[in-house]
């Protein structure tokens, strides 16, 4: 009678053991696709989703194309995972019309998707957790204008046509810079996202117009495409550039001064509420359509400010 009771016992224990680790092993999986893994930008990002992760109890699969620009990359790796059946998608989309159907995709296989940074002209997302890009934009056209004094010529450097983040700069800052009728837009080119594209670009804004005191760059390898080829023509200084982002070599020529101001963001939030807000969908909670993380302007003037500090040492 005691045996049996025994084994009884042991049979519950080994039943609750077996349970417990059932549930650890069966923790959620959020695949987390970046639109890159280049930049610093999405190094944080990654930081911020881990650290919801974490929180939630969700194991984290970070996986997206090299570049930017690949966009049929990104849509092989999403629909791989979504063949795999990935419990929920954060994803921060390569192009806003190409991803439109691998988007459907996992919604058709009822996997909740969460866009981060760059989203996709569609509704199906459960959210869009980003910068409000046109207004950050005109932000910037705004404070290149007064750097300029109000008049002068201008360019502007966005990165990816038909990504949906590199459209919203581009039209935030066409439309508020004109809004100054003494300031001329003189060229719009392309960096993809690339430093030695933007370098190559800006060399050829600066033969064609060397008249020209100003210039926005919308992303990181902008932004350093432009301080490269500012250092290569020794023009370090001498024309107004307005970037976008915050790696440390785009803070150090802030510092230098070669950049006036950056327009920058908050990646860790971006990763960290795509990851919590995947979560919720998953619990059938409800999810904020729009989520807008903030942006700031930085200056050389603000660059030791704690609100600064903090936002640049994620």
């Amino acid at each position: 009678m005691l045996r049996s009771r025994f084994l009884i016992l042991l049979i519950v224990v080994c039943l609750v053991l077996a349970c417990a680790q059932k549930r650890q092993t069966n923790s959620p999986k959020i695949l987390v696709s970046p639109k890159g893994l280049v930049h610093s930008f999405w190094t944080t990002v990654r930081a911020g989703a881990d650290s919801a992760g974490r929180e939630v109890g969700a194991e984290i699969i970070w996986k997206g194309p090299a570049l930017e620009t690949d966009i049929s990359g990104q849509i092989s790796i999403l629909e791989d995972y979504i063949n795999k059946d990935i419990d929920a998608i954060v994803l921060a989309a390569c192009d806003a019309q190409a991803l439109i159907r691998t988007v459907q995709k996992a919604v058709d296989k009822e996997i909740p998707v969460i866009t981060i940074d760059s989203g996709v002209d569609s509704d199906l997302p459960l959210s869009f957790i980003a910068t409000d890009n046109v207004a950050a934009a005109a932000k910037a056209a705004q404070t290149l204008a007064e750097l300029m004094g109000e008049t002068g010529k201008v360019a502007c450097i966005p990165f990816v046509p038909g990504a949906a983040t590199s459209n919203m700069r581009e039209q935030g800052f066409v439309e508020k810079i004109k809004q100054y009728p003494d300031i001329e837009l003189t060229s719009i080119q392309y960096s993809q996202s690339e430093v030695a594209i933007g370098m190559a670009v800006t060399e050829d804004i600066l033969t064609a117009h060397p008249d020209i005191t100003g210039i926005f760059a919308a992303n990181e390898g902008g932004t350093i495409g432009v301080v490269q080829a500012l250092k290569s023509k020794n023009l370090a200084g001498k024309i107004r550039l307005v970037g976008f982002d915050a790696a440390e070599n785009e803070v150090q020529a802030l510092e230098a001064g070669i950049i006036d101001a950056l327009i920058v963001q908050d990646p860790f939030k971006m990763g960290y509420l795509g990851v919590k807000s995947a979560m919720k969908a998953l619990k059938g909670e409800p999810v904020e359509k729009r989520i807008d993380t903030g942006v700031y302007i930085v200056t050389r003037e603000n660059l030791n400010s704690p609100e600064i500090k903090r936002l640049l040492q994620q």
